[in-house]
């Protein structure tokens, strides 16, 4: 299992279009994700003062696009990254931004 944040009218889109597209897929050629256990510092890095997100569970196995595993330098650590749009199917929940905060302490 892979996550990934992303904005609560990100993802209204993507449940209409079945397809969940970030930014960074133009911008940088993925789409960032993490593991369970980079969830806290991500949440923690990027997104403690924002409330208009959720996280979605993305199930590695039912991707269609390649998955990479590349370094981030800044943290040293190897982060999942999806080449392509997300489809809908593989992601498997979505917890909520007030479900997240067990996940920042």
């Amino acid at each position: 299992m892979i996550y990934h944040v992303a904005t609560i009218e990100d993802w209204e889109i993507a449940q209409v279009t079945k397809r969940y597209i970030h930014p960074s897929l133009e911008k940088e050629g993925f789409i960032h994700a993490c593991t369970i256990e980079q969830v806290p510092g991500v949440l923690h890095r990027y997104y403690k003062d924002t409330t208009e997100i959720v996280l979605l569970h993305i199930d590695e196995s039912k991707l269609t696009c390649p998955l990479k595993y590349e370094l981030a330098p800044s943290v040293n650590e190897l982060f999942p990254h999806c080449f392509g749009s997300i489809n809908i199917d593989a992601i498997v929940t979505v917890e909520s931004h007030t479900e997240l905060k067990k996940w920042i302490q």
